[in-house]
């Protein structure tokens, strides 16, 4: 049989291309998923003792891990405005 001739199957079966053994959920970035998440999850119960944080002019009290979250979600943000692609044109 001549390679043009035989059916392209991409090495996918039944299941989509996933095998469905189990070393294959845990792949060493899943891993490290899971522990950062794990990790991140003890900081903010550990982290609950309210702080006072002044924004420019009115003094907010909020939990500590909240204010945490809000500055890595804003600079995550600063980030992906800076280091997106831009389309060529």
């Amino acid at each position: 049989m001549n390679p043009k001739d035989a059916p392209r199957t991409r090495g996918r079966g039944r299941s989509g291309g996933r095998s469905g053994r189990v070393g294959d959920w845990f792949t060493p970035a899943r891993t490290a998923v899971v522990v950062l998440l794990v990790l991140a999850i003890v900081f903010m119960a550990e982290n609950t003792e309210q702080v006072r944080i002044r924004l420019i002019i009115p003094l907010v009290t909020m939990p500590l891990y909240l204010a945490l979250l809000l500055m890595f979600v804003i600079g995550a943000l600063c980030g992906a405005l800076f280091f997106r692609r831009r389309s060529p044109r």
